[in-house]
C-alpha cells in the first residue's frame, strides 16, 4: 500500500478514531513537576510522603493533570500539599524514568509551609548536611548541584 493511498484513508477517518488509534498504537507515559524549593536561609524544603512507592522523604511535586503546563502543576502542588507560594521558578531539567516524565524546577519562597493534605506527614527545612538519609540519591545530587550554583 503507498504511503499517499494510506494517508488518504487515515485523513478520511474520523478524529476520534485517529486518536484512538495513535493512543493504543504508542506508548503512554505519567508526568510529574517537583521543585527544590529554598528559603531565605538557603535551606531545602523536604515533605514525608506517605503515598510514594519508596516512601520517605523528598521533593515537594506531584502528577501534572491531563493538559496542565507544568509550571502550574508544581505551583498547584505546593499550594495544595504545603499552602505556600513559590517564586523564581527556573526549569532545570527533563527526564524519563521507564514510563515516567519527571520535570525538575528550583524555586525560592518567603512563605513558611504547613502540612495541607493527609499525603503528607512531616515537612521541613534542611540544610544540605542534615537531609534525611531516606531522601533518593538522585534528589540529594539535584539539591547538591542547585545549592552549589551548578544548575
Amino acid at each position: 500500500m503507498s504511503y499517499r493511498l494510506f494517508g488518504g484513508l487515515w485523513l478520511a477517518l474520523p478524529y476520534t478514531v485517529r486518536r484512538f488509534f495513535v493512543r493504543v498504537t504508542n506508548p503512554t507515559f505519567t508526568a510529574s513537576a517537583a521543585a527544590v524549593v529554598r528559603n531565605r536561609e538557603g535551606k531545602v524544603l523536604l515533605l514525608h510522603h506517605l503515598l510514594r512507592p519508596s516512601g520517605g522523604w523528598g521533593l515537594p511535586g506531584g502528577f501534572l493533570d491531563r493538559g496542565e503546563h507544568p509550571e502550574k502543576a508544581v505551583r498547584r502542588e505546593l499550594k495544595e500539599e504545603t499552602g505556600i507560594e513559590i517564586t523564581d521558578l527556573r526549569l532545570l531539567y527533563t527526564r524519563t524514568i521507564g514510563g515516567h516524565i519527571e520535570i525538575m524546577f528550583s524555586a525560592r519562597t518567603e512563605d513558611e509551609p504547613r502540612i495541607m493534605s493527609g499525603e503528607i506527614d512531616q515537612l521541613g527545612w534542611f540544610a544540605f548536611d542534615d537531609i534525611p538519609v531516606e531522601l533518593p540519591g538522585d534528589q540529594r545530587r539535584t539539591i547538591g548541584r542547585v545549592l552549589n550554583g551548578e544548575i
